[in-house]
């Protein structure tokens, strides 16, 4: 079994020299989107425009979950309208909630600096594009971030472990998969890059999550992104 590097400064600097374009996810490695509006709130709205839609009895694991994508997932089994009601519900509340979304400890830095470097640098997100061009915009990021490719619809199928995102921003900014990277803190996030075949960086920001992307093949995990900048 091959084992993944844990804050290793030798493999990241590696791993960063190397890459042509940094792909970022948002809700994470950039932000906690949710930090000022819990998203089991937003959970309980999504839920609700459901059970104006008469859908009252949910499955115990939808009625009961913390997060919105778990309701949103239910709502596309459930139909067309249905997903897109919810959808355009959770986007409004994303949008809402970049007000009081908490950087991630040097994020902003790792953006201004890969900036300066000269090298693309897209967000790539299941979080609602319209988000985060709003949190581009409010912490004056908008001109470091070359593109955004996050979710513009409400085809859930095209969000990560899909490479879709993945593959539409390399495309994008015109680089070749195998020099680019992901920066996700979530399995869905290193599942879509290995099917995009770029490298990952798995950012391990809470308890557990060195385990899952170590277990996900992530190129290299890192606990903070604040170190990456130093490594640049």
């Amino acid at each position: 079994m091959t084992t993944v590097p844990i804050d290793d400064p030798k493999v990241l600097r590696h791993i960063l020299a190397n890459t042509e374009a940094l792909l970022l996810d948002f809700d994470g490695p950039v932000c906690s989107v949710f930090a000022g509006i819990p998203a089991h709130i937003v959970a309980d709205q999504l839920r609700n425009v459901l059970s104006e839609g008469s859908h009252h009895d949910l499955p115990y694991e939808v009625a009961t979950s913390a997060d919105p994508f778990d309701v949103l997932k239910y709502a596309a089994a459930l139909g067309t309208n249905e997903v897109r009601y919810v959808e355009a519900t959770f986007r409004a509340y994303e949008v809402e909630a970049i007000a009081t979304a908490k950087p991630t400890t040097g994020a902003h830095r790792l953006i201004r600096a890969w900036s300066l470097s000269r090298r693309p640098i897209s967000i790539v997100s299941n979080n609602s594009a319209m988000a985060v061009i709003s949190y581009l915009e409010l912490h004056g990021l908008t001109s470091h971030v070359t593109q955004v490719s996050a979710r513009d619809t409400s085809d859930i199928e095209l969000l990560k472990p899909n490479s879709y995102l993945v593959d539409k921003a390399i495309n994008m900014l015109n680089v070749v998969n195998t020099k680019a990277t992901l920066l996700g803190d979530s399995t869905t996030d290193i599942e879509a890059g290995i099917i995009a075949n770029v490298a990952t960086i798995g950012f391990a920001n809470k308890k557990g999550k060195v385990v899952t992307l170590t277990q996900s093949g992530a190129t290299a995990v890192t606990t903070s992104i604040a170190s990456l900048v130093d490594l640049l």
